[in-house]
This record gives C-alpha cells, sequence and structure tokens, in this order.
C-alpha cells in the first residue's frame, strides 16, 4: 500500500491486513486467503458486470431525457400555435411592426430557453427521481413560471397590458399535457427501470427512520437484504460481492457506520465499481465545501476560518435590502388583509414577537403573524407545532399553509437580524436541547438566519437537527451568490407544496427523536 493509505486501514493485526488486501486487491493476495475468498477473483466477469452497467445508466439517462423532451416539446407546440394564432399578431396591431421568420424563430427559441430553465430549476425534469405527483406538480409550477415572464414580456414588447384569456387557454392545454404525459412517462419508467435493490450496512443505530424514508419510494428502492458492521468487514465484504455476483442486489447503503469501517467499504466497492449510498457526517459536508489549492505536488484542501467573504457578505446584503423592501410593498395589501382577519377572529394581538437565535448565537425578536391561541404556551415551555395541533387557529392554519404568518420578517431582513435566505432561526431554549446531544448544532448560526434556507427547500418542518444541520452546512460551505437566488425561486414552489410543512410527533417537543440520542456524528 502506499504511504498515505495505511492510516486508513488503522490498527488492525497482520491477519487482517491480509483479509483487507485481498478484498481490496484481489488475486494478488489470493495464496493466502485459500477458498473462502474464490469470489474476490472473477476480474473479468466483474468487468464485464460493469460495462453491462454503465450501458444501463447510459440507455436510462438517454430514455429519461426523450421522455421529458417529449413533454417539453408538445409544451412549446401549444406556445407555438397561440404565438402565430394570437401574440404576435396583436403585437402586430399595437406596434405597427410585423414579424417575419427570423423574429418568430427568436421568441420560440427564448421560450424554450425559459421552459427550460424551470423545468430544470423546479424538478419538472425529473421523471423517476422525484414521486410522480411533484414531477407533475414541478412541471406544472415550472410552465406557470415560464408563461407570466413570457406575459410580462409580450406586454412590454406591445406597450400595454394583453389581454390574459389566451395566456390562461394556452397553460390549460400544458397543464392537460403535463398530467397526461408525466403518467405515461412514469409508467414507461417503471416498466422499464423496477426499484433499485440494495443492502443496508448499519451500525448500531436503529435503522427503523432510514428503512421508513427508503420505503416511502419503493416506486425507486428496494431494501433486500440487512447486515450489520458489528460482524465483521470480511462477512460484509463476503455479503457485498457475492450478493452483487449473484443479482441479489445492485447497489448497498451505507447507514451510520464508524468512519474506519465506513472508508474501507467505500474503497472496496469503489474498486469493484459497485454503486454505494452513504448518508454522510458533519465533517464529510465540511469537506465538501472546502477550496482545493494546487501550491504543491500533494493536493491540499482549506477549510476558511470565515464562512463568508466580505464581498459575498456585501452582495447578500443588498439583495437583502432590494428584495425585501419591495416584496413589502407589493405584500402589504396582503399583511393588511391577514391582520384584519386576526383581529377579528379573537380579538388578540396581530403578531407574535418570539426570541430567536441568528449569526453567532445573538438574540433578537422575530415578527410573525400569530397563528395559534393566544395562550398557547401557557405552561411556559417551548414546543413545535405538532401534527393537528389544536393550538392553530383555523385561520391560522391557513397562514401557515400559505406562509403568510412569515411575511412580518421582511422588517427583521430589513433590520439586518435575519437574511432572505439561511438557516432558520431557532429559540434559545430549542438549541439549549439539541446542543446537549449534539454540540455541532451551533455551526449553523456561523451566518445570519434565514427567511428560507436550504433546510427548508430540501428538508421539512420536522426534519431532525441531526439532518438539519448537515443541510444548513451543506448551504454554509458551498454558498454562492447564485445559490442564494436559486434557493429563492425554489422558495416558491416549497410554499405550495404541503410535505413541507409537516409537523412533528403528536409526543415530541421539539424535532428531536429518541434515535437522535445516539447519533453518530
Amino acid at each position: 500500500m502506499a504511504g498515505g493509505e495505511e492510516e486508513s486501514v488503522g490498527p488492525l493485526d497482520g491477519y487482517s491486513k491480509i483479509c483487507y488486501n485481498s478484498w481490496m486487491y484481489g488475486a494478488k493476495y489470493a495464496p493466502f486467503m485459500g477458498n473462502g475468498f474464490a469470489f474476490s477473483h472473477k476480474p473479468y466477469y466483474r468487468i464485464k458486470k460493469v460495462i453491462g452497467m454503465r450501458k444501463l445508466e447510459t440507455s436510462k439517462r438517454i430514455i429519461l431525457l426523450a421522455l421529458s423532451g417529449v413533454c417539453l416539446g408538445l409544451e412549446t407546440l401549444v406556445f407555438i400555435y397561440y404565438w402565430k394564432t394570437n401574440f404576435s399578431l396583436s403585437i402586430t396591431a399595437s406596434t405597427g411592426v410585423p414579424y417575419y421568420w427570423r423574429a418568430d424563430a427568436l421568441q420560440i427559441a427564448f421560450y424554450v430557453v425559459m421552459l427550460f430553465f424551470f423545468s430544470h430549476m423546479y424538478g419538472g425534469m425529473r421523471i423517476g427521481y422525484l414521486k410522480n405527483a411533484e414531477v407533475i406538480f414541478s412541471q406544472t409550477f415550472a410552465s406557470l413560471a415560464a408563461n407570466v415572464l413570457l406575459y410580462v414580456q409580450l406586454s412590454i414588447m406591445a406597450k400595454e397590458f394583453f389581454v390574459p384569456t389566451c395566456f390562461i387557454y394556452m397553460l390549460v392545454l400544458q397543464l392537460a399535457i403535463i398530467l397526461v404525459w408525466n403518467n405515461i412517462a412514469y409508467w414507461i419508467y417503471k416498466t422499464v427501470f423496477p426499484p433499485r435493490r440494495m443492502l443496508l450496512v448499519h451500525g448500531d443505530r436503529p435503522i427503523e427512520s432510514i428503512v421508513s424514508k427508503f420505503q416511502s419510494r419503493k416506486d425507486k428502492y428496494n431494501l433486500v437484504q440487512y447486515v450489520h458492521v458489528s460482524e465483521g468487514l470480511e462477512t460484509v465484504c463476503r455479503t457485498i460481492v457475492q450478493g452483487y455476483e449473484q443479482g441479489l442486489f445492485n447497489a448497498v447503503v451505507i447507514w451510520d457506520i464508524p468512519t474506519q469501517e465506513r472508508n474501507i467499504l467505500m474503497k472496496y466497492c469503489y474498486a469493484r465499481s459497485i454503486r454505494v449510498y452513504m448518508m454522510p457526517k458533519i465533517t464529510d459536508v465540511i469537506i465538501r465545501g472546502t477550496e482545493e489549492l494546487h501550491l504543491f505536488d500533494t493536493p491540499i484542501l482549506l477549510t476558511r476560518e470565515y464562512s463568508l467573504t466580505v464581498e459575498q457578505r456585501f452582495v447578500k446584503r443588498l439583495i437583502d435590502l432590494v428584495f425585501a423592501l419591495l416584496l413589502f410593498v407589493i405584500t402589504s395589501p396582503v399583511m393588511l388583509l391577514t391582520a384584519i382577519v386576526i383581529k377579528c377572529y379573537d380579538g388578540g394581538p396581530v403578531l407574535y414577537k418570539q426570541v430567536r437565535c441568528t449569526q453567532n448565537q445573538r438574540q433578537f425578536h422575530i415578527l410573525k403573524f400569530r397563528s395559534m391561541r393566544v395562550d398557547a404556551e401557557k405552561d411556559g415551555v417551548a414546543r413545535l407545532a405538532r401534527k393537528n395541533d389544536d393550538r392553530i387557529t383555523p385561520v391560522g392554519r391557513f397562514i401557515r399553509k400559505v406562509r403568510i404568518d412569515e411575511l412580518p420578517q421582511l422588517i427583521n431582513i430589513i433590520r439586518g437580524d435575519m437574511s432572505f435566505i439561511g438557516p432558520r432561526p431557532e429559540r434559545p431554549e430549542i438549541i439549549t436541547q439539541y446542543m446537549e446531544m449534539m454540540p455541532e448544532f451551533a455551526f449553523r448560526m456561523k451566518v445570519k438566519a434565514g427567511l428560507a434556507g436550504y433546510a427548508q427547500v430540501y428538508g421539512k418542518y420536522n426534519t431532525t437537527p441531526y439532518d438539519k444541520l448537515k443541510l444548513d452546512l451543506t448551504y454554509i460551505e458551498n454558498y454562492s451568490t447564485w445559490l442564494d437566488l436559486q434557493l429563492m425561486l425554489l422558495t416558491l414552489k416549497v410554499l405550495f407544496w404541503p410535505d413541507s410543512t409537516e409537523g412533528v410527533e403528536s409526543e415530541q417537543i421539539t424535532a428531536m427523536r429518541e434515535s437522535m440520542k445516539n447519533e453518530e456524528k
């Protein structure tokens, strides 16, 4: 082994090192191992299998792109019809400038780019990756966004507002295409690509949580076998390669095992081109955000002592002020109506102030429209909203569903307490509870708290603190202005997707679950 690689093996005895080398490099160590490791010495079979898997994955990608392309193509044809029969004629009538084929081609190309951009952004092209209902919703949202932008563009070109009737007809026809075609595409995907069969390699932490998550996507994943890492690396590696070569499973899930064993298994699977799904630890997320330096002939990864540069902080603050002021003006009628409805419902206060923590754990008062009874926390215990929480008023249930209750936080952004995008601020009492079990939870307060964030886009309200931390660290360590703008656009979709507002279980006070106590960090 190369000098640096020896460290990853750790304090193994001589026999274990021989086992490890045999698992990693095959026939070279066969004389030491006997018949028990005959399965490791089939290089031709493995190469042939790897080539077959690569061809399958290539075909799968092409088919998925084709299925998405058909939907975009059909929607574009609808646009072309309305462009030729209505939109271009209306612009010509308003401006007196006729449209020739080059201008038609440019406008059609512009619409295709818009539709592709929003479809890619919101996940409308992710057939097979997202649930079918979410793909349909995402593509619908993408088409709506593209058509709204088209309406604004054409209104500017015509120097007057278009009558929206034809846009509505066009959108309805496109929605019918999306609904019908995506169901056909989903059926084709399920028929051609059955769920991936997987082996779960796990440690001492209970596996019910991760198993239930995979079972929620039975259309995509199928856990067919389980093995505990305590059975020994020799047994685990033999189980992996025998099951893979016999076709029992075609992927491995590594879930919450010690880093040393995980690294060995990762190299073992990588050497044999076996697909691996790995749940990252906190250090893995931090490493993903490092900067690669090429100062010497040895790769160096740099983790900076600060999260955002001066330029990034300036641009971020500028975006916060511009967007917050703009949205405050646009949504002021909605906020006024909401305040009146809340006041008329029970006569209580309209706004709800609560102490939260932002950057460097600095405390501030967050503003929200009150969605619960006035005496919701009369016992003085801080707790998150639960599923079917009876403390939430009927008005509150609606404004929480559409996130209107968060609008007063625009004032917090203007004040500088919060940013548009960042980790959601938590209450000091809840942070204390989390940090008792997981001191690393403080890492998410390296930047300002946000109105929306990475964990809100890719997680849920009841996402565990450990997973929420990993999601927020992904944002912090990979920050860019483009990422902020991307998350702003994705937040618009999340506002209308019900899974993101799911509460914690009725017996929970916070999002901390009992299994969190055994979390491997």
